[in-house]
């Protein structure tokens, strides 16, 4: 029999391999949804229809803030989906949660930095292809008394981005407590020196997009007012829709030509935030 040769045997070893699949779980690629909501206190939305939101939202991953929660209070699984928590020492104040249909091949709970772990504001997944965050990041506070120590967090955390993004792209998410431009609140005069919106907030926002993140609502709705994740119990204004746009999903600038859609879920209640989205196809 004649020997078909090294380059014949590489030709039908070529044409047998099937189409280029997605290295994240062997399949071709999928659009994947990733759901962002500070709950401001999980046990109490619960009780407003919680589970039939989560069912609805239908996400690969369910990231929650302030779930305001001490371990063995609430248990609260979704068959299908893993649960990744992180409580703060001081009881009924922060936490975070992820709820995650794909087991990640680590969990990272805080930065590791003593000084900002106690109150339980940052989860990291790794998954094969990026790095999953949810933050809930400290509030300034009446009278800006938390400002400083704010200032503080914000060059921690964004070091910690930094250096998870040299190793695979980084999806974060969560209540960042910053209205990062003028249209993303409903009255930016009247606020400037309010927390939430002072220059120094701002200005970190800045600092972290031009270190190579997107903001991802902005991304596909770069002029668009009006659409905010945030109102005041106070004054009615959610009924005024007099809101801030607060919570974010930002993505490592590659990430870009991946996303797909993002947005904002104003009519879901329950919380005086509403949950964010942002699909990626990967």
């Amino acid at each position: 029999m004649k020997s078909c040769g090294v380059k014949s045997i590489i030709n039908a070893l070529i044409m047998e391999t099937p189409p280029s699949t997605n290295s994240f779980y062997n399949i071709t690629p999928i659009i994947m949804k990733f759901i962002s909501w500070n709950v401001n206190g999980l046990r109490a939305v619960v009780g407003k229809g919680f589970g039939d939101i989560f069912r609805e939202l239908d996400a690969d991953f369910f990231c929650l803030q302030e779930t305001k929660m001490q371990e063995g209070q609430l248990d609260l699984e979704f068959e299908g989906y893993h649960s990744y928590w992180n409580y703060a020492e001081k009881k009924g104040y922060s936490g975070t949660a992820i709820y995650s249909r794909h087991e990640p091949l680590s969990v990272r709970y805080g930065m590791g930095i003593e000084e900002h772990d106690h109150e339980g504001r940052v989860i990291t997944l790794e998954m094969p292809e990026f790095y999953l965050v949810t933050c809930y990041t400290p509030n300034s506070q009446d009278g800006l008394r938390r400002l400083d120590y704010r200032m503080t967090w914000e060059d921690a955390f964004r070091a910690y981005l930094l250096e998870l993004d040299k190793k695979k792209p980084v999806v974060v998410c969560g209540d960042l407590n910053v209205a990062h431009q003028e249209i993303d609140l409903k009255n930016p005069k009247t606020n400037r020196k309010n927390a939430g919106f002072t220059d120094e907030e701002r200005e970190k926002m800045t600092t972290l997009l031009d270190a190579g993140f997107t903001d991802t609502w902005r991304f596909f709705n770069p002029d668009v007012t009006d659409v905010y994740s945030w109102w005041s119990y106070r004054f009615k204004a959610r009924e005024k829709n007099a809101g801030w746009r607060i919570d974010y999903f930002i993505v490592s600038n590659r990430l870009q030509e991946r996303l797909t859609d993002a947005k904002i879920h104003t009519s879901i209640q329950g919380s005086d935030h509403c949950p964010v989205e942002v699909d990626i196809n990967f």
